[in-house]
C-alpha cells in the first residue's frame, strides 16, 4: 500500500514538474518572439510592396534610426549605406518628426552620396508610421531645378541678344529718315541696316533650329546618307567667305562612310564648325576638313590655325550664347548658338563631339557618329 502511494506521489510530482517546464518553455518562446520583434521590427502590411514600386527614394526607420526597409532608389541615390542614413540633414528631419509627431515636407540640397561630387536637390517628406516607425520619402528634383535654371538663363540671354540688333535696326531706320537728302549717308546707313537685319535673321533662325532639335521626333524618318556628300555641301556654303578672308579650305580624301540621319541637320552641324574655323582664323591660313572610319565610328574633323581656345573655356564652348571672344564674335556676326546646335545635332544622331585647342595654336573639333551598314536590297518579287 505504501509503495502504491509512493508511486502516485512520484507521478504527481512528475506532472507538476512537467507542467512547470512546459510553462517555462511557453514563457521562453514569448520572450524570444519579443526579442525578435525588437531586433527585427515588423512594419505595417503593404509597406514592402509600396517601397519596391517606388521610383523615388523611400525608407522606413526604427526607433534607433536604423533603416529597416528601403526602396531601390534610396540605395541608387546614395542616401542609405549599411542601413544608416548617410546625410545628417535627413536624420535631423526624422528626429524633428519624432519629437513633434507632425508630418513635414522640405526642399533640401544633399551631396551625391558619401564619395560623390556635386550636389542633388530633393523634395523630402517625413511622417510617422504607426507608433514606432518613421517613413521618409525623397524625390530627386535635381534635373528639374537644372532645367529651370537653363530656361531662366536662356530667356535672359535671348532677351539680351535680341535687344542689340533690334535697337540698332530702330536707330538706323531713324537715321535714314533724317539723311534722306544725303545719298552717301543713306547708302552707309542702309548697308549697316542690312547687316543688322541679317544678324537678327540668323539669330531667329538658330533659335528655331535649336527648338526643333529638342523635339522628340526630330529623327522620326532617318535616311541612309553619304558623309562625303554632306561635308562637300557644308564646305561649299563657306567657300565665298573663306576666299574673301584669303583662307584656304582643304578637304581630305573620300571616305565612303555612310550614316543614318537627317541630311540638312548634319550639313548645318558641319557648316557651323567650318564657319567658326573660318571666322577665327587669320588671313592666309588653312582650314582642314577630314573624314575617316574607325571601328564602326565615322569621325568628321575640322581643324583651323586660328586663335585657339583657352583651356578654362573648353568645357563651356558648347553652352548656348557662350563666346570665347565676345567682341570678335559680335564683329563677325556670331550668335553664340552655333556650337550648341552642333552638339544637339550630333547627340540626336547618337554621337558625340570633342574639342582640342590651345591658345595661339588653333582648334580641332571632331564629330563622332555611328557608321551605318548598307540597307538590304528591296525584294523584287521575281523568282530566280
Amino acid at each position: 500500500m505504501e509503495s502504491t502511494w509512493l508511486v502516485l506521489l512520484l507521478l504527481a510530482l512528475g506532472l507538476i514538474v512537467g507542467a512547470g517546464f512546459v510553462t517555462l518553455l511557453h514563457m521562453a518562446e514569448r520572450q524570444g518572439r519579443r526579442a525578435v520583434n525588437v531586433v527585427r521590427p515588423i512594419v505595417p502590411d503593404g509597406i514592402d510592396q509600396v517601397l519596391d514600386a517606388l521610383e523615388s527614394a523611400g525608407m522606413v526607420l526604427d526607433p534607433s534610426n536604423n533603416v529597416i526597409k528601403t526602396s531601390p532608389g534610396a540605395l541608387t541615390m546614395g542616401l542609405v549605406v549599411n542601413q544608416q542614413l548617410v546625410h545628417p540633414q535627413l536624420t535631423e528631419l526624422v528626429g524633428r518628426v519624432r519629437r513633434t509627431g507632425e508630418t513635414l515636407s522640405e526642399d533640401i540640397v544633399l551631396s551625391r552620396g558619401p564619395f560623390g561630387d556635386g550636389s542633388m536637390r530633393f523634395r523630402v517628406r517625413v511622417a510617422r508610421l504607426g507608433t514606432r516607425f518613421v517613413l521618409l520619402l525623397a524625390e530627386d528634383r535635381t534635373e528639374s531645378f537644372r532645367l529651370d535654371e537653363v530656361r531662366r538663363d536662356f530667356v535672359a540671354n535671348i532677351s539680351h541678344e535680341l535687344k542689340t540688333p533690334i535697337a540698332a535696326v530702330g536707330l538706323l531706320a531713324e537715321a535714314l529718315s533724317h539723311a534722306a537728302d544725303e545719298p552717301v549717308q543713306v547708302r552707309r546707313f542702309a548697308t549697316r541696316l542690312t547687316t543688322e537685319s541679317a544678324r537678327l535673321g540668323r539669330l531667329t533662325q538658330e533659335i528655331i533650329e535649336l527648338s526643333r532639335l529638342q523635339a522628340q521626333d526630330v529623327l522620326a524618318e532617318p535616311e541612309y546618307l553619304s558623309i562625303d556628300d554632306i561635308v562637300t555641301a557644308a564646305v561649299d556654303q563657306n567657300r565665298v567667305v573663306a576666299e574673301m578672308e584669303q583662307i584656304t579650305i582643304v578637304i581630305g580624301k573620300k571616305s565612303k562612310a555612310q550614316v543614318y540621319g537627317d541630311e540638312q541637320l548634319l550639313i548645318v552641324a558641319i557648316h557651323n564648325l567650318v564657319a567658326n574655323a573660318v571666322h577665327y582664323s587669320g588671313e592666309g591660313s588653312r582650314v582642314g576638313v577630314g573624314v575617316r572610319r574607325n571601328q564602326g565610328i565615322v569621325e568628321i574633323t575640322v581643324t583651323d590655325q586660328g586663335v585657339g581656345i583657352p583651356e578654362a573655356d573648353l568645357d563651356r564652348v558648347f553652352e548656348r550664347f557662350f563666346r570665347v571672344d565676345s567682341s570678335r564674335s559680335r564683329h563677325t556676326g556670331g550668335t553664340g548658338l552655333g556650337l550648341s546646335i552642333v552638339k544637339h545635332v550630333v547627340q540626336n544622331h547618337g554621337g558625340d563631339i570633342r574639342v582640342w585647342s590651345q591658345s595661339g595654336s588653333g582648334s580641332t573639333f571632331t564629330i563622332r557618329l555611328p557608321e551605318a551598314t548598307p540597307p538590304a536590297p528591296a525584294a523584287t518579287g521575281e523568282t530566280p
